[in-house]
């Protein structure tokens, strides 16, 4: 049995990162979740990757035991904490993991604060060019790209919907979501999958990831809000971008503006038969992919 032990450290600008270490050899790897999730939904990778490294999985703010105190209103916001994150830790030299959302707040990381990781995995992530966010206030609205923070607190297609899952632990109707999009072929054993759903209900901060990753754009394109700020080009570690065949949350569209705006630094490989949760669908692929870049001499 793996030993992963539960720790949370208090960061200078007030908030408190909570965060799952589990024990291993010299190489070091950070895992950072996406929406919905948490440290928690990591379980299956850090119970079973190699013990050769050394796993930090973080809470990021507003999700799972860390604290919200602050809203978050951009990715930046997220990667400016794990940057606090790891010098609180002392961690330097590391490897990136970032699933769906955790893709973009790794990128972010990475371009604004060379130095600190040596490679950066990108498991099923948003695009180089944000996620756009479509929905409507009232029903008779037609759906469209909603702009405002305000308007996605409203918005009648996703955040009313889960909020509501989430503060009447309506457990069925996350289950169902999930299922519908995510878990299309496989699922969770039944008492990891229950742990999971009551995990998505800590999350405090919906509406906030929405708008964040909605106005997230570090590519040289308009993405059909904002101007790209091309931050892309300051990456300056080896890349693998490892995208599922059927994923049905990150299009392939949205994958392929990835592979193009991080061009030559990218490593791409398809994962077979697995959508957005590869961890889920096929845990032996999806490490055996990890484990072989982690370990692999590539350079940028």
């Amino acid at each position: 049995m793996v030993n992963v032990t539960m720790k949370e450290v208090l960061l200078p600008n007030g908030e408190t990162l909570a965060y799952r270490e589990r024990e291993g050899g010299e190489k070091k790897l950070l895992l950072i979740h996406g929406n919905m999730t948490s440290s928690k939904h990591w379980d299956l990778v850090y119970e079973n990757i190699n013990p050769k490294y050394k796993v930090y999985a973080v809470d990021l703010r507003g999700f799972g035991n860390s604290t919200y105190n602050q809203l978050v209103m951009s990715i930046k916001d997220f990667s400016d904490d794990v940057k606090l994150f790891v010098e609180a830790l002392g961690l330097r030299d590391f490897a990136i993991a970032g699933w769906s959302t955790g893709g973009a707040v790794g990128m972010q990381f990475a371009a604004d604060y060379p130095g600190y990781c040596n490679k950066l995995i990108l498991l099923a992530s948003a695009s180089t060019r944000g996620y756009p966010y479509d929905g409507k206030i009232k029903d008779e609205d037609e759906l469209r790209r909603l702009t405002m923070h305000e308007e996605m607190k409203s918005d009648l297609v996703r955040t009313i919907p889960i909020q509501t899952a989430y503060d009447t632990n309506n457990a069925e109707l996350l289950k169902l979501i999930w299922n519908s999009v995510i878990y299309t072929h496989n699922q969770p054993e039944p008492e990891r999958y229950n742990e999971y759903v009551q995990d998505m209900r800590t999350q405090r901060n919906l509406a906030e990831v929405y708008y964040a990753l909605n106005n997230f754009n570090m590519s040289h394109h308009f993405n059909g809000l904002v101007e790209g700020n091309g931050k892309v080009d300051d990456i300056d570690v080896p890349v693998l971008v490892l995208y599922g065949e059927r994923d049905m949350v990150v299009v392939q569209e949205m994958t392929n503006e990835l592979i193009e705006d991080l061009g030559d630094k990218a490593t791409v490989i398809e994962l077979k038969n697995c959508g957005h949760s590869a961890l889920v669908d096929d845990l032996p692929q999806l490490l055996h992919a990890m484990e072989q870049f982690l370990d692999s001499e590539v350079k940028v």
